[in-house]
């Protein structure tokens, strides 16, 4: 029953995910980039030089970048509830079928949990340590919710009024009572279960044909963004891009250490010995970019964990599609260093509120291809924060050099847990 179940789940997640990305605009993220630079250039150079007209200019990208984010931004809330729901239905039926499944599940949770929280610590001493230099880069009356009161944020939180509360864009309540949602729907009867996972994979399916119509324009956003960015910013922003790359890689470097200590300490293996089983797949991570290509490589490396074929065979294919400890801290990470951008102070509540989003949401992003989930990820997790989110556009555009190194941890994550949840199992 299990082995039929698994197949068919794996399946559909492997099948949405290359219909996803071949639907996906060829090149997109090249365009992207040169979109960038181009906006980035005019900005600098047009600023530098205060021609005539330059103000209006100005006005039109600032209002052309924020009219192409809107219409991004508008999709995140029945994005992110549908994505909650069949993410949990969905893994709750896998997870009951075998004992193999809900010990990959629960570690895939906690080591999410890890991550993130040394993501939020992480960043935050590494930021205080390399300051950001604060901007505004399309101006701070986005969907970012006002940050409640010290002694009111647990009341806050709670999921009291979920239709007001997606109203208002406040993240972290819908996330709670989608949660709920999901794990009540997988109590039910069968075949109402079966119609509420039908319906909202509709919704995110219709969700996803929106976002990709919309990203379909994505090099004017991106340019009319970067020319304001480069016009208030001048040459410090191209500063500012590099500082990004290097504290989010940093980030992927220190989960993937991360996957090392914990498989070292209760996996029962040595390290040279973890690492000379996931170097092959780490290598393949590195060049394709692609958990999904480095899948056959992995469960090849099982044997060498002490992995049976079988439990390989169950755990691997659940991780490369559920599990993404690398990307979750990222986005963490992603979310911290726009705070920092705009000048927003982060208590440790607010940090922690924001790690704790990351850790559903991660999981809730099944099949999603890159761009998509770049902002259905992070996305939540800023507005859960109070950040504004005008400045993502501008990130994504230089993010394939990141995802090399968000890929590696990915991969030596799902080894890891192979190693945790499948040891000793037949």
């Amino acid at each position: 029953m299990f082995r039929a179940l698994s197949q068919r789940f794996v399946g559909q997640v492997l099948t949405t995910d290359i219909r996803a990305i071949g639907s996906v605009l060829f090149g997109a993220p090249s365009r992207m980039f040169l979109a960038l630079i181009v906006g980035l250039v005019g900005g600098v150079a047009l600023g530098n030089m205060q021609m005539p007209g330059f103000a209006t200019t100005l006005v039109i990208a600032q209002s052309v970048g924020k009219l192409w984010l809107d219409a991004l931004s508008m999709t995140v809330v029945p994005l992110i509830f549908g994505l909650l729901v069949t993410g949990i239905l969905t893994a709750a039926r896998v997870g009951s079928a075998s004992l193999i499944g809900w010990r990959a599940l629960i570690w895939f949770t906690l080591l999410l949990t890890i991550a993130c929280l040394l993501a939020a610590m992480a960043t935050t001493l590494l930021l205080s340590w390399w300051p950001v230099s604060p901007i505004a880069v399309g101006g701070s009356d986005g969907l970012a919710p006002a940050l409640p009161p010290a002694t009111g944020w647990l009341q806050a939180i709670s999921p009291m009024n979920p239709v007001r509360a997606a109203a208002e864009t406040a993240i972290v309540p819908l996330v709670l009572f989608a949660m709920l949602f999901g794990f009540a729907a997988a109590r039910i009867e069968g075949v109402l279960g079966e119609a509420i996972l039908t319906f909202f994979r509709a919704v995110v399916e219709t969700m996803l044909v929106i976002v990709r119509w919309i990203l379909a324009i994505a090099p004017i956003g991106v340019a009319a963004l970067a020319f304001a960015a480069g016009a208030k910013m001048g040459t410090a922003a191209v500063g500012t891009l590099i500082q990004y790359i290097i504290v989010i890689a940093t980030i992927c470097l220190l989960t993937t250490l991360m996957a090392y200590v914990v498989v070292g300490f209760a996996g029962g293996i040595s390290l040279p010995r973890f690492a000379r089983s996931a170097a092959p797949a780490q290598a393949i991570a590195f060049g394709t970019q692609s958990s999904l290509a480095s899948l056959p490589v992995m469960i090849q490396a099982a044997p060498g964990l002490d992995v049976t074929p079988t439990a390989a065979g169950i755990i691997l294919p659940l991780a490369v599609s559920l599990f993404r400890a690398a990307s979750a801290a990222a986005n963490v990470a992603v979310a911290i260093y726009l705070a920092h951008l705009h000048g927003i102070a982060l208590p440790w509540p607010t940090l922690l509120l924001g790690a704790m989003v990351a850790v559903p949401v991660s999981l809730a992003a099944v099949g999603l291809p890159a761009q998509v989930s770049f902002f259905a990820t992070i996305g939540p997790v800023c507005l859960a924060m109070g950040i504004p989110i005008e400045a993502l556009p501008l990130l994504l555009a230089v993010e394939s050099v990141p995802d090399l190194f968000r890929t590696v941890g990915n991969v030596t994550a799902d080894l890891a847990v192979a190693r945790l949840a499948g040891r000793g199992a037949g």
